[in-house]
C-alpha cells in the first residue's frame, strides 16, 4: 500500500499462502475470526447467567450455516437472480463469491429460531440479544475481508482518503469498506456497553432491536457512497439503492423491538 497524488493506491493480494492444492485468503480467516470472536463472548455471557455451555456449539454451526446459507441466498434473490435463473447449477458455487449481508442477517435468524424451537426451548429474541452483540464484530471482520479482496467499491471521488483498487481500475474511490467496518466497530462497542453496562438486557429484544438500528441506519447511509451493484433498485427507478431497500425495513424491525411497551424480563433462569 503507497500514497500516489494524495491517494492511497490499493494492491493487496486477497490471498496470504498457498497450501499445497488449498490457498488460505484473508477474507475467510477474517470470517472466521469474527465468527470465533463471537463464540467466546457468548461463552461469557452464558457464564454471567447460568446457562449451559453445552449448547455453545450447535449456536456456532447454526449461525456458520445460517450466515453462508442465508448470505449466498440473499446475493443469488436480491441482487442478481436475472443471471441465476439462467445458471442454477452456480448457486452452490460459494467460492465464486457472491454474498450479501441482508441474506446472512435472515439466514442467522432462521438458523437460531431452529436452535430456539428444538434446543433451548426459549424465546428467539433471548439468543439473538445474546449473539447481536458479537455478529457487529463479525460484520467489521468480514468488511476488512472484502477490503482485501478489493470488492464492493465504492463512487469515484476526489477525497485525499480515496483508494484506487488497482486490481480493478485506476479510479480514486470512497473506501466503502472502511466506512463500514469502523461503523460496525462502533456499534459493537454501543452494544457491548448496552449489554454489560445497563439494564436494557432484561427488555427482550431490545438489544436485537439496537443491533438492527446501527448496522442497517449505518448501511442504509453509507450505501449513497457506494457503487450501484444492481438487483431491487431497477424495479424502483432506481432512487434507492438495493441495499437501502432492504435496510429499510431491517431498521424498522429494529425500532419496533426497541420501543414496543413489554415488561423487563428476568436475566436469566438458573439452571
Amino acid at each position: 500500500m503507497s500514497s500516489t497524488l494524495a491517494y492511497i493506491t490499493w494492491n493487496a493480494s486477497p490471498e496470504i499462502v498457498h497450501l499445497g492444492p488449498l490457498t488460505l485468503r484473508w477474507y475467510g480467516l477474517l470470517f472466521a475470526t469474527g465468527f470465533l470472536a463471537g463464540l467466546y463472548m457468548v461463552r461469557n455471557m452464558f457464564k454471567a447467567e447460568n446457562e449451559p455451555e453445552e449448547w455453545l456449539d450447535k449456536i456456532f454451526i447454526y449461525m456458520v450455516v445460517g450466515a453462508v446459507l442465508g448470505a449466498r441466498l440473499g446475493h443469488v434473490f436480491f441482487y442478481d437472480w436475472d443471471y441465476y435463473s439462467k445458471h442454477l447449477g452456480e448457486i452452490p458455487m460459494v467460492w465464486e463469491g457472491g454474498l450479501a449481508s441482508h441474506g446472512g442477517a435472515l439466514g442467522i435468524i432462521i438458523a437460531l429460531w431452529i436452535f430456539s424451537k428444538y434446543t433451548s426451548k426459549r424465546s428467539l429474541l433471548w439468543i439473538l440479544d445474546k449473539v447481536a452483540v458479537p455478529t457487529a464484530l463479525a460484520g467489521c471482520f468480514i468488511r476488512l475481508g472484502n477490503l482485501m479482496n478489493s470488492e464492493i467499491l465504492g463512487r469515484a471521488t476526489e477525497a485525499p482518503w480515496a483508494f484506487v483498487f488497482t486490481r480493478v481500475d485506476e479510479v480514486p474511490r470512497h473506501p466503502v469498506q472502511l466506512y463500514e467496518s469502523l461503523s460496525y466497530l462502533l456499534s459493537f462497542f454501543i452494544l457491548y456497553y448496552t449489554y454489560w453496562k445497563t439494564d436494557k438486557r432484561q427488555k427482550l429484544g431490545y438489544i436485537f432491536g439496537l443491533f438492527m438500528v446501527l448496522i442497517w441506519g449505518f448501511r442504509f447511509f453509507i450505501e449513497f457512497f457506494k457503487d450501484s451493484q444492481g438487483g431491487l433498485e431497477q424495479y424502483f427507478g432506481g432512487a434507492l439503492s438495493t441495499g437501502q431497500l432492504l435496510s429499510i425495513p431491517f431498521a424498522a424491525v429494529g425500532l419496533y423491538f426497541m420501543f414496543r411497551n413489554r415488561q423487563p424480563e428476568p436475566i436469566a433462569k438458573n439452571r
